[in-house]
């Protein structure tokens, strides 16, 4: 890490960051000057400042706060190390950080920790995850009073119409896309295909797969925080919420995986179209889990906005073989290739959060071996089937009662999480929806 900073002295000042649970990077900016003592000691801040709301403050009735004294929490560098920031105007670097205890032992309330926990488990029976999630965002010109997609730096016009797979849309916006995948390149996040989706402005970037969950996490995070800073240097926003455009779809993350041996051989794979047991179990363990987890797959308000029937959004606990109107798919082609689709999660969670709930749902179905129900052919939307909570706050009283969630999350985390969501339950009533769009619009 410190010689990272010697091969690039233009560096003036680095930012330390953490993920907080909404998923909000919450750190310091210090001089580059200091860095090797960041590398060495790690810095300190309060383990309440991973528990804020989405305004960024802190719970009431926490038992961080005032009941603990606020004590810090310590936070070191993870195995990622410094890279460029390149939406900042200065030459600056960033250094992702996560928290630990005083003793050494990591913080139960830090979503990095609490995937990394889930990982360890796969290590201990011989598997791997291997993982690609899809990201989905709009560009939006916030400049009036309504939302609206950016005029093309091309042209000058307003596309004011969803442009599925437009080679038109994505040449439209070349300039900003080509800016970029060059910052991927530059902060080693694995962007891949790119395509113009069904919404009015919006795009899907895919990451190709890795054999590492915990840096797939990190990639979505940092590509979601890339994307938002520098659609601001290009004049408009981009934005990972949920549902801004009633009227159009809203946005993703869907999420790909399967599972490696320790010969590199993908257990879902037996040679057929359907599948092995290894995926039948993790199918049957994803849909068991997959009402109480609601929460952590639509984590805000405007998130429930998405999950309504025939907007290309899942609302049935079901599954299927190659067919999107369900909650997981199992995408054709060969059978080496064998994987899940997870469809849930909107492009405004947090990406740990996210894959510690699909990964530690999966793991519990293999442990215990259950067998999903027949899947589903034909249009779900249409067939009686358990659903997804549809309102926030069914999904809020779901989690925290739920028996499953605790097999992959810390009890602690899952009392901070509930909080959070309790709090901005509660304030969030006092906003119209143009006053929520206008918030989630640049925080998640």
């Amino acid at each position: 890490m410190k010689s990272w900073l010697r091969k690039h002295p233009e560096v003036r000042t680095i930012r330390v960051a953490a993920a907080d649970l909404n998923g909000q990077a919450r750190g310091k900016r210090i001089p580059a000057r200091f860095a090797d003592k960041v590398v060495e000691d790690g810095t300190r801040f309060p383990f309440s400042v991973l528990n804020l709301d989405i305004w960024g403050e802190d719970i009431d009735d926490s038992p961080l706060v005032f009941e603990q004294g606020d004590a810090d929490g310590v936070l070191k560098p993870t195995e990622r190390g410094f890279m460029p920031m390149p939406w900042l105007e200065a030459p600056t670097a960033l250094l992702p950080i996560w928290m630990f205890r005083e003793n050494g032992m990591p913080y139960e309330g830090d979503p990095r920790h609490a995937l990394r926990a889930v990982l360890e488990r796969f290590k201990s029976i011989g598997l791997t995850p291997v993982v690609a999630v899809e990201l989905e965002f709009f560009l939006i010109d916030d400049s009036g009073k309504t939302l609206q997609v950016p005029p093309s730096p091309r042209s000058g016009k307003r596309r004011k119409a969803a442009e599925t797979l437009s080679i038109r849309a994505l040449d439209a916006f070349d300039t900003f896309f080509t800016d970029l995948y060059d910052a991927c390149e530059a902060m080693d996040i694995p962007a891949d295909t790119s395509t113009s989706e069904t919404g009015l402005g919006q795009f899907e970037v895919n990451m190709m797969h890795s054999d590492d969950a915990l840096r797939a996490a990190d990639d979505a995070w940092l590509f979601k925080m890339l994307v938002k800073g520098l659609a601001r240097r290009h004049g408009f926003a981009a934005s990972f919420m949920a549902k801004p455009y009633l009227e159009y779809s809203g946005s993703g993350l869907h999420t790909h995986f399967s599972l490696v041996d320790g010969e590199g051989r993908n257990v879902f794979n037996d040679g057929s179209a359907q599948g092995s047991h290894f995926l039948r179990h993790a199918v049957a363990g994803c849909l068991d889990a997959m009402h109480d987890s609601a929460l952590i797959f639509a984590p805000h308000a405007n998130s429930y906005d998405r999950l309504v029937p025939d907007a290309h959004a899942p609302t049935a606990v079901a599954w299927g073989y190659e067919n999107r109107t369900t909650a997981i798919r199992i995408p054709a082609g060969k059978p080496a290739a064998r994987r899940i689709e997870h469809r849930v999660a909107g492009g405004d969670v947090n990406p740990y959060l996210m894959l510690t709930a699909i990964l530690g749902a999966a793991l519990s179905g293999i442990e215990d071996r259950i067998e999903p129900p027949a899947p589903v052919t034909g249009n779900a939307y249409a067939l009686d089937l358990q659903q997804i909570p549809t309102t926030w706050e069914e999904a809020i009283g779901a989690f925290e009662n739920s028996r499953i969630i605790e097999r992959f999350l810390p009890r602690e985390l899952i009392r901070n999480y509930v909080l959070t969501k309790r709090q901005e339950l509660h304030y969030m009533t006092e906003l119209n929806r143009e006053e929520q769009v206008e918030l989630y619009l640049d925080t998640v």
